[in-house]
């Protein structure tokens, strides 16, 4: 479970992986438009209550459809959360699917945390959710919808770390690879909710 003490090596190879690059801060995160898809894979820590967990993620973002692969970092699966127009799924290691229209709910119940679904493409993309209440920090942080959010960014101005905190948990993405995608491979519907369960 994703909600185990993190592995002490684990943490301190986040930790280097962050201290050992120089990357840039943003501090101007304008409004969302049309965000490019994209394919990125890295790392994720996790922090409620002074509790850490870590594992890998694989996550893919094209247009109406959005899916986080989460893994250990020995490589076992701890689930995949699916967006698409029609509500969210979440598969579970056992193959299981629940579907709902909140991400906040299923991805609790599948990782043990809330991961911000709806709006996470966007502050990694370095933009904030259209139409939603905003202010932007002295230190340049984004705060949005109960979160507040720093981004970190390479040459490319892509992303390196995303990192989110709001009163209950912290949540750091590392990011090894970031690659647009064409759009020419866009998928519409999440392809497990034929066999998905209401919750």
């Amino acid at each position: 479970m994703m909600t185990r003490k993190i592995l002490p090596f684990a943490a301190a190879v986040l930790l280097a992986a962050c201290a050992q690059n120089n990357y840039t801060e943003q501090s101007e995160w304008p409004q969302a438009q049309e965000i490019d898809d994209f394919a990125a894979d890295g790392r994720l820590a996790v922090k409620i209550e002074e509790k850490g967990s870590y594992a890998n993620f694989d996550w893919r973002y094209q247009g109406q459809m959005q899916t986080v692969d989460v893994n250990t970092p020995l490589g076992n699966t701890v689930g995949r959360l699916c967006q698409d127009s029609l509500g969210v799924l979440a598969v579970d290691a056992k193959g299981r699917v629940y579907q709902a229209q909140n991400a906040a709910e299923l991805s609790s119940s599948l990782l043990g945390f809330e991961l911000p679904l709806q709006y996470l493409h966007l502050w990694a993309s370095g933009k904030r959710a259209a139409g939603e209440p905003y202010q932007i920090l002295a230190d340049g942080r984004l705060q949005q919808s109960g979160w507040n959010i720093r981004r970190s960014v390479g040459e490319q101005n892509e992303a390196k770390i995303l990192f989110l905190e709001n009163s209950k948990l912290s949540i750091r993405l590392v990011f090894d690879d970031w690659d647009k995608l064409p759009k020419s491979e866009r998928k519409m519907q999440c392809a497990e909710r034929s066999g998905a369960e209401q919750p």
